[in-house]
């Protein structure tokens, strides 16, 4: 990997945007002049975006239903679009789920086992996060060595069964969706569901010791879709720590204050509001319970919402990036990135200053995307 001194831009340090050096050999940054100067004059120099939770990756996978042929080709066309958005660390958020299909356990197996395979063939951190359903009680056993075998140290629960319809008695919306991709019949798929929803007594118990075996291995753990403090305050004891997009702002309070991270969508600020009407991330940081920025399903947004907000007002840009860099990073246990200081890992954002379009980003002091002009900086008079 290239020494290089990057100079004449504005580069992002956690104090504030200013005018600096930034050198980098190998893999890391360093605190001296390396040689091999590269004008960025007319460019920000930011820290690489770490991006604690997203699903965008499934379109690479399977563009169109059962049409996955090539896991790794689809990971790789992946990891050339976090790259052109900034992203130098992407947790790929995939299901372990009752739904089937692209959700099912057994895709789950082949994705996780295709992303730890296929980390020594790309420039971009991929890492996996489990999204397990916790009424699967069957898979409880045999959880925590597969996440071992997968090499996956992280792990949120989820619960979307549509418990009030069918305590209703209510047939579930979308049944007959679900169950076509899950290569079911709709009434197979119905009475798949009651099933489940009946073993919610046995589930409570079952989760006790799933998460403390779990928390023993080290794996990191969060919840998701919280919807009151009496929810956080159950995961908490079980040492769930993370709150991965809660639904109300009592939930999100909660958690804030007894020092649980809170994770919300990038897309929610990016538009505005949640596409369901959930709880207002713009809120939530305003009030500075928001500890982090995830992509959710779309890529572009980390970026964009962490500009948005410094732009409004809402936070400084110092402060709005640190949600999508520095303290996805903590939040991941990963000390070794998120700032631009010397010793930490060489993953930075190169940006256009008027447009503010990616022209380059870097992880682990290696070229992950790079394009248009400042290709000509970087390589001018080297042969």
């Amino acid at each position: 990997m290239t020494p290089f001194d990057l100079t004449g831009a504005d580069v992002l340090l956690p104090e504030g945007l200013c005018r600096s050096t930034l050198s980098f050999a190998e893999d890391g940054i360093v605190d001296n002049l390396v040689g091999n100067p590269v004008d960025l004059s007319g460019y920000m120099v930011l820290p690489g975006i770490v991006d604690v939770h997203g699903d965008g990756f499934e379109r690479h996978l399977a563009q169109r239903r059962g049409a996955m042929k090539q896991l790794d080709a689809g990971l790789i066309a992946c990891e050339a679009e976090l790259a052109a958005n900034g992203i130098t660390t992407a947790v790929l958020a995939q299901f372990i789920s009752w739904e089937g299909g692209m959700r099912g356990p057994d895709f789950a197996a082949q994705v996780f086992r295709g992303i730890r395979d296929i980390r020594g063939q790309v420039v971009t951190d991929l890492r996996a996060q489990v999204r397990f359903e916790t009424h699967l009680l069957e898979h409880y056993d045999a959880l925590p060595a597969q996440l071992r075998d997968w090499e996956v140290s992280y792990l949120v629960f989820n619960d979307h069964l549509p418990h009030d319809r069918l305590l209703a008695g209510k047939t579930p919306r979308r049944l007959v969706g679900q169950a076509l991709k899950a290569g079911r019949s709709p009434e197979k798929h119905h009475e798949m569901i009651k099933e489940l929803h009946a073993r919610g007594p046995d589930v409570p118990a079952a989760l006790d010791g799933l998460c403390a075996v779990l928390a023993e291995q080290g794996v990191r753990m969060g919840s998701h879709d919280d919807q009151s403090p009496q929810t956080r305050a159950t995961w908490r004891a079980r040492g769930v720590r993370l709150a991965e997009f809660p639904e109300t702002l009592d939930a999100a309070e909660a958690a804030h204050q007894a020092g649980d991270g809170v994770i919300m969508g990038a897309p929610n600020v990016v538009r505005g509001g949640s596409h369901n009407g959930n709880l207002s991330a713009v809120d939530l940081i305003a009030m500075g319970y928001c500890d982090a920025l995830a992509s959710d399903y779309h890529y572009p947004s980390p970026r964009r919402a962490a500009l948005m907000l410094a732009d409004a007002g809402v936070v400084d840009l110092a402060a709005a990036w640190a949600m999508i860099s520095a303290r996805p990073a903590a939040l991941l246990g990963l000390q070794d990135r998120g700032t631009l200081t010397p010793g930490k890992r060489a993953d930075f954002v190169v940006m256009e200053q008027g447009t503010r379009r990616i022209a380059a980003t870097f992880a682990g002091g290696r070229v992950s995307y790079m394009n248009g002009a400042v290709a000509d900086r970087f390589w001018a008079g080297r042969t």
